[in-house]
């Protein structure tokens, strides 16, 4: 670190208050990293109707009760709350975005819980948090070095700050990190009224005759990141990942893959009390006492010698959930046992139920999103499946490989950078890939890992050593400690 620094580091989620995908654990993990550093970093997100002001803590700022905040022609109040985060070496403090039209009053957090469909007015919503962004820093005074955007729901904001209060912000430089290229907040062109900004850059957010979040991001940041090497390989060499957008980002020389890390804390099977049984170097002891309360949860008998397979993920087609659901009779040929928890798209959690139903001594399903089971999930499983369409990072390889269950992953995004093939006759390698996005090559790779796993001194060597790895930010933070002083100088 160069010099301290003050951050203010924007998400549309992050635990422990919500979380649907990886954003809202890096958004956890790295500005605690950051604030290790040095750093004064903060961290700012919408309240969602699920989350519980009591539980976590969330209190009034007099200051920033009943702000008005300019929607298209309209407006709306904003009160900005204060809550914190923490591990048990670090704490920053969070702001929190009220709102009762936009936010309080629904309870899922981009979608329809019912019907699994966006919200119709969700660009509405995260212009309306973004602007929430701007005036906090307004009536606080405060303007910080950075502002580190995170995805589509904040993208906005680099524009507002710099065309609507160009003075006030004339010092603070943006960072925009994209988790997943896939979701670019695509909205009708008319959305981009509803912003309060100049006609003039219209353009810049505009793309294939729609309002593109993401595209203004890049348009505005002074520097843009995601999530791992790899990816960033494909989303400037490949339009099928980018919607068209990849000629944008090839030409920004200010654009870096930073693969993600993990808290040390919250993700560790020496000190995680989520655990029924935390990990003491007796790993088959660890192993199958977590196994056992998994299988007991999910309604399956305990068998021995049979290796248990789990997912947890969002229910959704670039998961490789089809993938999943078409390998399933060849899969099921296998003597192992399968639970599933994620949430998502009604089809697939419908086909999913019935396939608990068919193979209901083998497989099984939690629906929700439930951080305890995960981190429990993650301790007791031998093999974990990420066999994604595509993958921007895929925390949950390093969540697995650190919990001691060995991943079979699609060769795609950050799966790549983290997960190398197992060699059964070296044992070399920390998993199993697989190339070709196709059912007969994922159940290959399980064929593999099955027969791997009985082999159970190499099994557990493997698995060992994985464990013995840090997938941390130690390393990974000053990547962008280097970039937020480069940019600042």
């Amino acid at each position: 670190m160069l010099k301290p620094l003050s951050i203010l580091f924007v998400t549309s989620e992050v635990i422990p208050f919500i979380k649907v995908g990886g954003i809202a654990d890096v958004s956890y993990s790295l500005p605690l990293a950051v604030r290790d550093l040095g750093h004064d970093i903060r961290v700012m997100i919408p309240k969602y109707g699920c989350v519980s002001e009591r539980r976590n803590r969330i209190h009034d700022i007099n200051r920033l009760r009943d702000i008005s905040i300019p929607i298209g022609k309209s407006s709306d109040l904003a009160t900005v709350k204060s809550s914190s985060m923490n591990n048990p070496r670090t704490k920053v403090q969070a702001y929190i975005t009220t709102n009762n039209k936009y936010f309080d009053s629904k309870k899922g957090i981009y979608e329809n819980m019912n019907t699994g469909e966006a919200y119709p007015d969700n660009d509405e919503r995260f212009i309306f948090f973004c602007r929430s962004v701007i005036e906090t820093c307004l009536i606080l005074g405060w303007f910080p070095d950075i502002i580190h955007c995170n995805d589509w729901q904040t993208a906005v904001l680099p524009a507002m700050a710099k065309s609507l209060y160009p003075e006030e912000f004339k010092k603070t430089k943006f960072v925009f990190t994209i988790h997943n290229f896939h979701d670019q907040g695509e909205f009708p062109e008319s959305s981009f009224s509803k912003t309060g900004l100049p006609e003039k850059i219209k353009k810049e957010f505009i793309h294939k005759k729609h309002m593109n979040f993401v595209k203004g991001g890049l348009s505005f940041s002074d520097y843009v990141t995601t999530v791992s090497p790899n990816y960033a390989k494909e989303i400037t060499s490949d339009d099928k990942y980018t919607n068209g957008l990849s000629a944008v980002l090839s030409k920004m020389k200010n654009f870096k893959g930073i693969l993600n890390g993990i808290d040390p804390w919250y993700w560790n099977p020496s000190k995680d009390k989520l655990l029924k049984r935390k990990y003491n170097e007796d790993f088959w002891d660890f192993k199958e006492a977590n196994k056992s309360f998994v299988l007991k949860k999910f309604g399956l008998e305990g068998k021995e010698n049979v290796p248990l397979i789990a997912m947890i993920t969002r229910l959704d087609e670039q998961k490789g959930i089809g993938l999943v659901i078409e390998a399933v009779e060849s899969l099921f040929k296998e003597n192992l046992q399968f639970v599933l928890l994620g949430e998502g798209n009604p089809v697939l959690k419908q086909k999913l139920t019935n396939l608990a139903k068919t193979y209901k001594d083998k497989f099984a399903v939690s629906f929700g999103f439930n951080e305890e089971l995960a981190h429990r999930i993650e301790a007791g499983a031998d093999i974990y499946l990420l066999p994604s369409q595509h993958e921007p990072c895929g925390l949950n390889a390093l969540y697995s490989l650190a919990y001691g269950a060995l991943p079979i992953v699609r060769e795609t995004g950050g799966l790549k950078d983290m997960v190398s093939d197992i060699n059964e006759e070296k044992l070399t390698g920390n998993g199993f890939t697989f190339k070709n996005y196709k059912s007969s090559d994922l159940i290959k790779a399980i064929n593999r890992a099955v027969r791997l796993y009985a082999q159970k001194e190499n099994w557990e060597k493997i698995a060992v050593q994985n464990m013995s790895l840090d997938y941390s930010w130690k390393q990974k933070v000053n990547e962008y400690d280097e970039i937020y002083s480069l940019i600042t100088k």
